[in-house]
């Protein structure tokens, strides 16, 4: 920046001798010969870093044009240094700085002295502007912040609202899964009696009158009866399922083990049935819900049994394997159990599917199943705060892992 100096004098060679003076140290010079031509000029020019100005001129002298400058607001801050031959007394000094002043010179003007005390008020204007323009930087700056402020302010009351909305939802989502849960639970409950009428009597058609029936009679009795106990299993498995959701979360230390030989036990009849050879690696001891643990074990053994190749025995390993969450924390989290069979296998994208309600990837004639049995699974292993997958491929087996966390697990097995 090139600070402006004006100059007011009447007489063109004091203008020209101060301005020969204060020339080599760089400063915009602005020259007027009368009060009246100050007044003109600072109509439309007020950055001035000062005004030095001769005391007795024509018309408007020094003492008049600066109180007239300093009537205007703007005009304030510009310094005046008066520049006078004659030594006027004290009354008169006291006169110039009531009218604004900041000092005098007195001519023959000392050149040395001149630029001095220039130089203090130019090294003023210049700190000043730096003050205003780093004033301006920091109002520019609260007035983003204010807007920041505001703006996440605004965020933050569209974040309630939304966790609001979401309660909300959440609250009517557990309400509607309750009802339906409860009218999944009446509704088979109520199915079971006309059911089982109609097994009842249509074995005792089938038993009493079968001779008197010709083979499309019996044949047609027969698949009355296959379907009513189809319908039957889809019944029981819509009640387990639906009870699961009332189950209370009573978790306590369960020796899997112990579980699993339970289960295999219960399925001896189908094992045996399919010569299905059924490796057991020792299982750890987690907390879980007993209850719960048996039909899980069940529906996973029975999948890999029922999807079994035809041309080559069943066999199924279960083991299980310690997981940490990751590098930073070598802490195990989770454990982590598989069942892996030598199976038909599936396509991997269908991973996900499924474990959906009534998703089956076989057609029904083939394989028997109600489409429930890993839906259940999975609901099982959720309410456990864990999670299940499965890994396969055509031909080649599949892999069911179920995780399930660790928490405060004996660990004498996990060795």
């Amino acid at each position: 920046m090139q600070p402006k100096i004006l100059i007011v004098d009447d007489r063109e060679d004091n203008l020209l001798s101060i301005e020969t003076v204060l020339e080599p140290d760089g400063y915009r010079i602005v020259k007027a010969n009368s009060g009246r031509q100050v007044l003109k000029i600072l109509l439309s020019d007020f950055d001035f870093a000062l005004i030095l100005m001769d005391v007795q001129m024509p018309n408007l002298n020094g003492f008049e044009t600066a109180s007239l400058i300093y009537e205007r607001e703007r005009l304030r801050h510009i310094p005046i240094i008066f520049i006078t031959a004659n030594n006027y007394g004290e009354e008169n000094i006291f006169k110039g700085y009531r009218a604004g002043a900041v000092d005098y010179i007195y001519k023959p003007v000392n050149p040395e002295l001149l630029r001095a005390k220039v130089s203090v008020f130019v090294d003023l204007y210049r700190k000043n502007h730096r003050l205003l323009a780093q004033e301006q930087k920091l109002v520019a700056i609260n007035k983003s912040l204010e807007l920041e402020i505001h703006e996440r302010k605004v965020s933050e009351e569209k974040v309630i609202e939304l966790n609001r909305e979401l309660l909300e939802n959440i609250a009517r989502l557990e309400t509607a899964n309750k009802d339906l849960d409860l009218f999944a639970f009446m509704a088979s409950h109520d199915l079971q009696a006309p059911l089982r009428k109609i097994r009842m009597f249509s074995d005792r058609l089938l038993s009493d009158h079968r001779q008197n029936m010709n083979k499309d009679g019996q044949m047609y009795l027969s698949r009355i009866q296959e379907v009513s106990k189809r319908m039957q299993d889809l019944i029981n498995d819509i009640l387990r399922f639906s009870k699961i959701s009332g189950e209370k979360e009573s978790f306590q230390e369960v020796d899997l083990n112990e579980v699993v030989k339970e289960v295999i036990s219960e399925m001896d009849g189908p094992i045996r049935e399919k010569k299905a050879e059924i490796i057991l690696d020792p299982l750890p001891v987690l907390p879980v819900n007993a209850v719960l643990m048996v039909p899980l074990f069940s529906n996973l053994i029975n999948n890999s049994l029922k999807y079994s190749k035809k041309q080559e025995l069943p066999k199924i390993h279960i083991r299980h394997e310690v997981m940490s969450s990751g590098a930073k924390d070598p802490d195990p989290r989770y454990c982590r159990i598989l069942i892996e069979d030598n199976g038909i296998g599936f396509d991997q994208k269908y991973a996900e599917q499924i474990f959906d309600m009534f998703r089956r990837l076989h057609p029904s004639a083939e394989y028997e199943g109600t489409g429930i049995g890993l839906a259940l699974c999975k609901k099982i292993v959720e309410k456990h705060k864990g999670f299940i997958s499965a890994r396969g491929k055509p031909g080649e087996g599949a892999v069911f892992i179920v995780s399930l966390p660790l928490n405060t697990v004996k660990r004498e097995i996990l060795a």
